[in-house]
C-alpha cells in the first residue's frame, strides 16, 4: 500500500491499511473533503487512471479572479484556527474510504495554491507527501508559490520516478487579457519564471488556458487561445484548455445576468483544439448548458462527448469529424466571428 495512515496519529485515530476501500463511519461534516471522485487522463502520451481530491483549505490569497466562485469554499475565521487539523483529516477520509493503490496519479486541488503557506500549512503538505509516496501527485499553484526549494522537498518526500505537476492557471499568454479580463495578478514573465523553478526542482509544469473570459468578442478569444498555446509549449509539459463558465457569485455572473457576456462556443473550441500544434486537453465543465460552452441543443452533447473523448484518445481525426457535423448554428456561430464587436472599453 502507497498510503499512510499512520501519518495522521496525533490528529485523528490511525486507520490500518486493510482498511483501505472500505466505507467507514465517520464525521462528513467535519473530513470529508469538498469531493472526490475517480477517474481517468491522459499524461504524457499515456491514459493514467486517476484519483481527483478537492481539499477545503484556508482559501486563495489572491481571490481576485473576475470568473472564480472557488474563494466561497474556504474556512472562516474562526475554524482556519484548526486549518491542519481540518485537512489532514480530511486525507484522512480518503485513506479511509478510497483504494488508490492502482492510481498511479493523485490530483488534489484546492481553493487556490497547494504550496501557499497560508492556505496548505506545512504539515498538511509533508503529510500529503508521505501519504502518497511512489505516486504522482497533480497540484495548482499561483506563479509566486512556486517555490522551487519548497518543491524540491516536496518531490524528494514523493520519492517517485514522475512525482510532480505543478499546474498553473496563466489563462493567456497576454497580459492585458490577464489584466482587464480576469485580474489575474501576475504577469507572462512571472509565469515564465516559475516554470523556470518548477522544472529546476525536479517537477513538471501543466498550464491551464482559459477561452473567452469577461469583455472578449467570440473571435477575439479564439485569436488569443491560438496565440497562447503556441506562446506557452517552450515552457509547459501539459496544456489543459478551460472553456470559461458562469460561476455563481461571481463578476462574470453579474456580466453575464444583464446579458453582456455568453461562454464560448463550442465550434470555437473545438478549432482551438483542431489548430493546435500539441495535444491539448480539455474538459468542458458545464459543456452544452447555458452556464458553460454550448453550441444548440442539437448537437451540443454529441461535441462535448467527444471533446472527452479527444483529451484521453489525443485521435484528431474525431476532432474534425465532429467539427463536419452538420447543424444549423454552425451559421450563427459564422456570422457572429465576423460580425461581433466588443465594447471598446476603456483599458486605463
Amino acid at each position: 500500500m502507497n498510503a499512510h495512515p499512520s501519518a495522521f496519529t496525533g490528529q485523528m485515530s490511525s486507520v490500518s491499511s486493510n482498511q483501505m476501500g472500505k466505507k467507514t463511519s465517520v464525521k462528513e461534516d467535519v473530513i470529508k473533503p469538498l469531493a472526490v471522485w475517480e477517474g481517468s487522463d491522459r499524461i504524457q502520451e499515456s491514459v493514467v487512471d486517476t484519483l481527483t481530491i478537492i481539499l477545503k483549505s484556508n482559501g486563495c490569497s489572491w481571490n481576485g479572479c473576475r470568473m472564480c466562485s472557488y474563494r466561497h469554499e474556504r474556512y472562516t475565521p474562526t475554524e482556519g484556527q484548526n486549518v491542519t487539523e481540518h485537512m489532514l483529516a480530511q486525507m484522512l477520509y480518503v485513506a479511509q474510504n478510497y483504494d488508490y493503490t492502482n492510481r498511479p496519479v493523485i490530483k488534489i486541488y484546492t481553493s487556490g495554491s497547494f504550496f501557499d503557506k497560508q492556505e496548505v500549512p506545512e504539515q498538511v503538505r509533508k503529510e500529503v507527501a508521505k501519504q502518497f509516496e511512489g505516486k504522482t501527485l497533480i497540484v495548482e499553484s499561483r506563479a509566486e508559490y512556486a517555490d522551487a526549494e519548497i518543491i524540491s522537498d516536496f518531490c524528494e518526500t514523493l520519492n517517485s520516478d514522475d512525482p510532480l505537476y505543478v499546474a498553473i492557471g496563466l489563462e493567456s499568454s497576454s497580459d492585458v487579457i490577464r489584466d482587464r479580463s480576469i485580474h489575474k495578478g501576475f504577469s507572462f514573465d512571472e509565469y515564465k519564471e516559475a516554470t523556470k523553478r518548477v522544472h529546476k526542482a525536479g517537477a513538471r509544469v501543466k498550464t491551464y488556458l482559459l477561452q473567452k473570459p469577461a469583455f472578449l468578442t467570440e473571435q477575439e478569444a479564439l485569436t488569443d487561445m491560438h496565440r497562447s498555446i503556441v506562446d506557452i509549449m517552450p515552457y509547459t509539459d501539459l496544456i489543459s484548455l478551460n472553456p470559461c463558465t458562469v460561476q455563481k457569485n461571481t463578476e462574470l455572473e453579474r456580466l453575464w445576468k444583464q446579458g453582456s457576456y455568453r461562454p464560448p462556443y463550442l465550434w470555437s473550441v473545438l478549432d482551438v483544439l483542431i489548430k493546435a500544434p500539441v495535444h491539448v486537453s480539455c474538459d468542458p465543465l458545464g459543456g452544452g448548458k447555458r452556464r458553460g460552452a454550448s453550441n444548440c441543443s442539437v448537437c451540443s452533447k454529441t461535441i462535448v462527448d467527444g471533446i472527452y473523448d479527444y483529451s484521453l484518445t489525443s485521435d484528431r481525426e474525431l476532432l474534425h469529424s465532429l467539427a463536419e457535423i452538420p447543424c444549423d448554428c454552425k451559421e450563427l456561430w459564422e456570422f457572429v466571428l465576423a460580425e461581433e464587436r466588443s465594447y471598446n472599453m476603456p483599458l486605463a
